[in-house]
């Protein structure tokens, strides 16, 4: 039991609780220090009367309604872990009460009034929440930004260039179930050898991607914006700028999918006011909160995806002085975009808010 004149632990609400990241984000409770009181889970149609465990207890899933968020006030927390259009409807609920919301939707990245957090790189910005709510990026920027963070501390960034490779599973549990569904289709085959093959035995339905995912990729994440961006290549700009404080920070990104179920991975080219040794910027990597350097080629380690499956932190590897200019740095990074992209950076962020009230 807790000393006596201690305040009572903070509920905690996990809205979304179900899905690809909730499913994550609940057996990570069970592997953190336990910082909550109740803990309540929500989602919204079918998935309401499930029982899902929690630290070995099992708890039923409740309808997301308003009845859901009774007894939140000031001093709790609850975690949106679902669609923009679902966060943005019910967030003004919660924090109507008094209590505060950790969002990992696209609903409040562009709101100057909610901060865009990543604990690594700007702890000090959640206390500061006009609207109640504190966002989190998406998958791959927040693989990356605490890896350029510690170089953009020492060098001063100056530009970027970043290509993702992004897995299926950053598309929820329709974009896994439709790569496996592909790869049982495709194995054991010759496909891939022919024009248009691999496309018959997919069929139409390619899932949540604009193509098949199996024995391919898909240079296409997100909607179509202007001169043929795509929203999530804009996002990944945008919250790069935003969370560094560098808003006029040229930044080029290609989104791409490929047929990775789990794992998210950046080749990055960062440019610098100052001069970058590779010997250097290893160091710094090496000693980044968040990051783990796997850099040695020569013996074949380097980070990947299915190495970074289940792992918290960004993996980073193949880092190199540009050979064209001494200014600019390259290297690769993965991250699990299910656990460290998107269920632990909330998970900190709520553990942030729970400390000020403790």
């Amino acid at each position: 039991m807790p000393p006596p004149g201690t305040p009572p632990a903070p509920p905690r609400a996990v809205v979304g609780a179900p899905g690809a990241v909730g499913s994550v984000l609940l057996r990570m409770l069970s592997q953190r220090a336990d910082v909550w009181g109740d803990i309540r889970l929500i989602a919204s149609g079918r998935s309401a009367g499930r029982m899902l465990s929690v630290r070995g207890q099992e708890c039923e899933v409740l309808a997301l309604t308003e009845d859901a968020f009774d007894g939140l006030g000031p001093g709790d927390v609850a975690l949106f872990l679902t669609p923009a259009e679902v966060s943005a409807r019910w967030a003004p609920v919660v924090t109507a009460r008094g209590a505060a919301v950790v969002d990992q939707s696209a609903a409040f990245r562009d709101d100057p009034e909610v901060p865009l957090v990543v604990p690594e790189i700007n702890a000090h910005a959640a206390r500061i929440r006009p609207r109640g709510i504190v966002a989190a990026p998406d998958t791959v920027t927040a693989a990356m930004i605490a890896s350029l963070g510690a170089l953009h501390a020492e060098y001063g960034l100056t530009e970027l260039a970043v290509s993702t490779y992004e897995a299926a599973s950053a598309a929820g549990r329709a974009g896994s179930e439709a790569l496996r569904r592909q790869l049982s289709l495709v194995a054991g085959t010759s496909l891939g050898e022919q024009p248009g093959d691999v496309r018959r035995a997919v069929g139409d339905d390619t899932g949540p991607f604009a193509a098949p995912l199996a024995l391919n990729v898909v240079p296409w994440c997100g909607e179509l914006n202007e001169d043929g961006w795509s929203s999530h290549e804009l996002a990944v700009r945008a919250q790069t700028r935003r969370i560094l404080q560098l808003e006029t920070l040229p930044v080029s990104v290609t989104c791409v999918r490929v047929p990775v179920l789990t794992g998210d991975s950046l080749t990055v080219r960062a440019g610098f006011e100052n001069e970058v040794k590779a010997a250097h910027a290893r160091e710094i990597l090496e000693a980044a909160p968040g990051v783990v350097l796997v850099d040695d080629p020569a013996a074949g380690e380097f980070p990947t995806p299915v190495d970074a499956a289940g792992t918290d932190p960004a993996w980073v590897g193949r880092v190199r002085a540009s050979l064209d200019d001494p200014y600019a740095l390259e290297f690769f990074v993965c991250a699990d975009n299910l656990r460290q992209g998107a269920a632990l950076n909330a998970t900190r962020i709520a553990e942030l808010i729970a400390g000020e009230f403790a």
